[in-house]
């Protein structure tokens, strides 16, 4: 299963650093953000700040990289 990635900046009114849309056949599935220094020793983890249809998660989980976040991904839309 392919996703695609495109970064893009997203207003989480935090000082968090990079995110990414998440992409399967054309479809939005995620919306991941990085966690920036004020998320203590959570920084540099990734979160998903919104997962759509089967991604969606009342409770968003956070991944210790892209590659996580993305089987992740992949095994909820399994």
């Amino acid at each position: 299963m392919n996703l695609r990635l495109q970064p893009v900046q997203v207003a989480t009114g935090s000082d968090d650093g990079e995110s990414r849309l998440v992409f399967h056949e054309s479809f939005l599935v995620a919306v991941l953000v990085q966690l920036s220094d004020e998320h203590g020793p959570e920084a540099g983890k990734w979160f998903l700040e919104a997962g759509f249809g089967r991604v969606d998660d009342p409770n968003a989980p956070t991944f210790a990289d892209l590659d996580e976040a993305q089987a992740w991904i992949v095994g909820q839309l399994a």
